[in-house]
């Protein structure tokens, strides 16, 4: 696997044109795409919301966090992309290395890092744009493809999400129109349309009905087959069915992590017992 993190969109601009060399640092070749946390801190001014994680996650695998509310989980997830350096006064520390380059550096360009890093958030947030334009707003924003290419990123990623079949006669109509499940769909078929090797999936279904929700967790299984996806969830059920590895986080700290069979029937720390079996959280 070849990324390109260095030295990318230099212009932030919509019609930005791509570098994809700076400082003389050019494409790191990686024998695998693992990701690998060492040390990983997050600061909200003084207060550490995120203390000290290491970890190691496996490539086209699904990994979930899990714990309860204000436990750091959703903070975690922002890591692999960057998004915390958008709030006021958060730091980041530690090092997160991925295909031999260390993500949070500041040599890597967040927003070079963001297009192979999908993120799809909690609650459905489609542009109030056609379900087409949707799709193509990231290609647009990133390389300006003709026409052509763009229908065929378009029609990729629908059927990546699951969604072509219901909306492929009907991509001119607004997306503020669709289910609130399709939403969701929707708005994975715009992440993967700029073909990430990362996807981040922040509580993804807390807003469906249950079956939108087993739809998005149908797709989940399937995505894993092409991309590494990491997933935050407060329903541990949903963690169980569709998570391979599992980590539990309480207070800031990564309690435990693993298989998720063997997190959830045979945890090693009381903690992670007790939050499984509902004595706590």
């Amino acid at each position: 696997m070849v990324i390109k993190l260095l030295g990318m969109f230099k212009d932030r601009s919509e019609n930005a044109v791509v570098s994809e060399d700076v400082n003389g640092i050019n494409d790191v070749e990686s024998k695998d795409g693992h990701i690998q946390l060492k040390k990983v801190s997050v600061f909200y001014t003084d207060n550490e919301a995120v203390k000290n994680v290491d970890m190691d996650i496996k490539e086209h695998s699904v990994t979930a966090f899990i714990g309860p509310s204000g436990c750091g989980k959703s903070t975690l997830l922002r890591c692999f992309n960057r998004m915390n350096e958008e709030i006021v006064g958060c730091r980041m520390e530690g090092s997160i290395i991925w295909s031999g380059t260390d993500i949070l550096s500041k040599e890597v360009d967040p927003v070079a890092l963001r297009k192979k890093v999908g993120m799809v958030f909690q609650k459905p947030n489609p542009f109030p744009k056609s379900i087409y334009d949707n799709v193509a707003y990231g290609p647009r924003i990133h390389s300006v493809p003709r026409k052509k290419e763009l229908d065929k990123i378009v029609e990729k990623s629908l059927k990546e999400a699951a969604l072509w079949d219901e909306v492929s006669d009907r991509l001119g109509d607004s997306a503020m129109g669709l289910s609130g499940g399709q939403q969701q769909r929707l708005c994975i078929a715009r992440a993967l349309a700029i073909e990430p090797e990362i996807i981040l999936l922040d509580e993804p279904c807390s807003a469906l009905d249950p079956i939108a929700t087993s739809k998005i967790e149908d797709l989940i299984n399937i995505l894993k087959k092409k991309y590494t996806v990491i997933i935050v969830t407060h329903n541990m059920q949903q963690a169980a069915r569709v998570s391979d590895y599992t980590g539990f986080m309480y207070l800031g700290e990564l309690i435990e992590f693993g298989d998720t069979k063997d997190i959830f029937e045979n945890p090693k720390e009381e903690l992670t017992e007790k939050y499984i079996t509902g004595r706590f959280g």
